[in-house]
């Protein structure tokens, strides 16, 4: 019995489904908790911050250490 045979007589179909099937469930998971509506609030705010001028963002350019 060659290796060819016993490879052929195992039947792997079944794995890529199931990775398939895996990937799914992940892909599924992922997009319910990224578009959820309890992180609405999270991204509505995430979308105003270049547009809020009462509390601006600082951003710390390379070398400048908060010395004046």
């Amino acid at each position: 019995m060659s290796l060819t045979d016993i490879m052929s007589a195992m039947d792997l179909v079944i794995w890529p489904e199931l990775a398939l099937g895996l990937f799914l469930v992940a892909f599924i998971a992922i997009a319910f908790r990224t578009y959820g509506s309890r992180r609405r609030g999270t991204y509505d705010a995430a979308a105003r911050l270049p547009l809020d001028d009462e509390h601006p963002q600082h951003s710390h350019e390379r070398g400048d250490h908060g010395q004046s």
